[in-house]
């Protein structure tokens, strides 16, 4: 799926005038990660391997110059992003809609604790489906995915003719994906979204256009998101 970062779809520093240019992180590894745990807007870090992960990041994206980094305001977030940003001149700005879907009670379980404790619940978040809200204050996944279209419109328009960079979550990433491609919402995912992996994608005049995704090659290895 990842083209490499030195292919032509790059040839300068800076889109043209009337794009922007958008390279999407997903955060490093946390020991939830490694646990396969559902995070949520549980405020978890990066572990050992996550800020390795992140380190390994900012020395690919060193060739290029970020118009402005913008993350989301939970640590393993906000880590990932002011570990790149040390080798960019533009400063870390946040952004709460770029945060993890809610997953209401089941956050902090892993998959087999939630399909146990929760199987009614557990069973509409596997289906996939999009106007159920998990109990506990979670979010739909069409309320979860309009708050992260409404991020990435609202940052396109204000950066027109510049390159950013956005460290959000494995959830959010997904529906990046899906809202560039066209994939529905009840799709079951079929696409990678490893931690710390590179993906650009571009906006012009209303459209988005997939330029690369997953592009893992400055990394030694990259948890896939959880598949529910």
């Amino acid at each position: 799926m990842g083209l490499p970062l030195e292919s032509s779809l790059f040839p300068t520093q800076s889109p043209p005038m009337s794009q922007t240019r958008i390279c999407l992180v997903r955060h490093g590894e946390t020991p939830w990660n490694a646990e396969r745990r559902l995070q949520g807007h549980e405020n978890i870090p990066l572990n050992a391997t996550g800020r390795q992960q992140a380190e390994a990041a900012a020395q690919a994206l060193r060739q290029w110059q970020f118009d402005a980094i913008v993350s989301s305001d939970l640590d393993r977030a906000h880590e990932t992003a002011s570990i790149i940003a040390s080798r960019q001149s533009a400063a870390v700005r946040f952004d709460p809609r770029l945060r993890e879907r809610h997953f209401g009670l089941m956050q902090g379980l892993t998959r087999d604790e939630a399909e146990q404790r929760h199987p009614g619940l557990y069973a509409l978040l596997r289906n996939l489906e999009p106007d159920s809200v998990p109990a506990g204050g979670g979010e739909s996944l069409l309320v979860f995915h309009a708050r992260v279209r409404e991020a990435l419109e609202t940052l396109a328009r204000m950066h027109v003719g510049q390159t950013l960079l956005v460290v959000s979550h494995g959830g959010c990433l997904d529906a990046i994906y899906r809202m560039v491609t066209g994939i529905p919402l009840s799709k079951p995912r079929d696409f990678p979204l490893g931690n710390a992996t590179l993906n650009w994608i571009e906006h012009e005049a209303g459209r988005w256009q997939l330029l690369s995704w997953d592009e893992r090659s400055h990394l030694r290895g990259s948890r896939d998101e959880i598949t529910l």
